[in-house]
């Protein structure tokens, strides 16, 4: 098992280390609600490091990533960041990785912890031998914290300086530097929340969390994390999606640029457009009685028509919600369910996503 630079810091803590895609982590600290909530109202702090990082720099870099992800990143620029999707050749989805442009030839991808890998691979295999492109993975030498929530911004401007809030939108990045090294600092997050990332170096980064935690930031764990991501309704690779779904029943059709330039999966993607019967769905549970889990079977009138792909209890809508595929038809607001929770039936309602929309965000 892996470890983060962190990972002592974690331990000292009190947080409760769990093994997550090959990395010992934290799940929790004072608590999945109190985290959660702590972030929704304040600010939270998570370190991410067990997230890939690879950066790519030379003359044909955006020919590759044009090539292996979904989304046209040629439009992307300079201080620009996006969601995007890596597909193989059937449509299915490989990772949802996150894209950042640093300069005219630099870019920095962030795959998820489980498929750094894959990433890499699928890079490598469609790397042209004629290219001028370079692919180097800094996960080893580097850390990446995450600061959320509406407090994000405050803490940040007592840290480094209340001037970046101004001249960093959301989505937006950029280079700084911090504790005399360079760092990636980005508006972006996984929780919904207005909130930052950021990259530095590895004493830089653990200088970084403790600063922050002096100033007040509560330390956060995944169990909270997940909860967030699942409270915006945001997709877990491995769970919402998987090679066997594709970017139009997942709702992602919107990161997928069918435009004159290929990629890989664009022809099959072509195809399966509009073509999936079935729909990437919330719901939430009209009643008390069990938590939604991921696994477990949705029922129509008794017959199973899906499976739970993530659910959980939310602390903010003090209720049991859950993603999962219903064929289109059953798949619109207001339809009512049923998810199997421990051989009995919870009614639910399908509801628009997302479950929650922070008013900052």
């Amino acid at each position: 098992m892996q470890r983060t630079a962190l990972y002592e810091r974690h331990r000292a803590l009190g947080g409760r280390i769990v093994p997550f895609a090959g990395w010992e982590m934290p799940v929790q600290y004072s608590g999945i609600v109190e985290e959660t909530r702590a972030v929704r109202q304040r600010a939270g702090l998570f370190d991410v490091s067990h997230m890939g990082r690879l950066f790519l720099s030379g003359a044909n870099a955006a020919d590759l990533l044009r090539r292996a992800l979904t989304f046209n990143v040629r439009t992307l620029e300079p201080g620009r960041s996006h969601y995007t999707l890596m597909c193989d050749e059937s449509g299915g989805i490989v990772d949802d990785p996150y894209l950042f442009r640093l300069g005219e030839q630099r870019w920095m991808l962030i795959p998820n912890a489980s498929r750094v890998e894959a990433d890499l691979a699928q890079l490598q295999k469609h790397t042209d031998s004629a290219w001028d492109v370079r692919i180097d993975d800094r996960q080893a030498q580097t850390v990446m914290l995450a600061l959320q929530g509406p407090g994000a911004k405050h803490v940040l401007g007592a840290l480094l300086s209340r001037e970046l809030e101004a001249r960093l939108p959301r989505r937006h990045h950029t280079e700084i530097e911090l504790y005399g090294a360079k760092a990636v600092l980005s508006r972006t997050g996984y929780t919904g929340e207005d909130g930052f990332e950021l990259v530095a170096g590895v004493d830089a980064g653990v200088h970084t969390w403790d600063t922050l935690l002096e100033l007040g930031v509560l330390p956060c764990g995944l169990g909270a994390r997940d909860t967030l991501r699942l409270e915006a309704s945001l997709a877990l690779y491995g769970q919402d999606i998987t090679t066997d779904t594709d970017p139009f029943e997942a709702g992602l059709g919107w990161v997928v640029s069918l435009d004159d330039e290929d990629f890989v999966g664009r022809a099959a993607l072509i195809n399966r457009r509009g073509a999936s019967g079935r729909r990437l769905a919330c719901f939430t549970a009209r009643e008390r009685g069990g938590l939604i889990r991921h696994g477990y079977p949705l029922h129509d009138a008794g017959a199973v028509v899906g499976d739970v792909t993530s659910g959980g209890f939310s602390p903010t809508l003090n209720a049991s919600i859950g993603m999962g595929y219903l064929p289109r038809a059953l798949a619109r607001s207001g339809t009512e369910l049923a998810v199997e929770v421990r051989g009995r039936p919870l009614p639910v309602t399908v509801v628009p996503r997302p479950f929650y929309r922070s008013p900052e965000a």
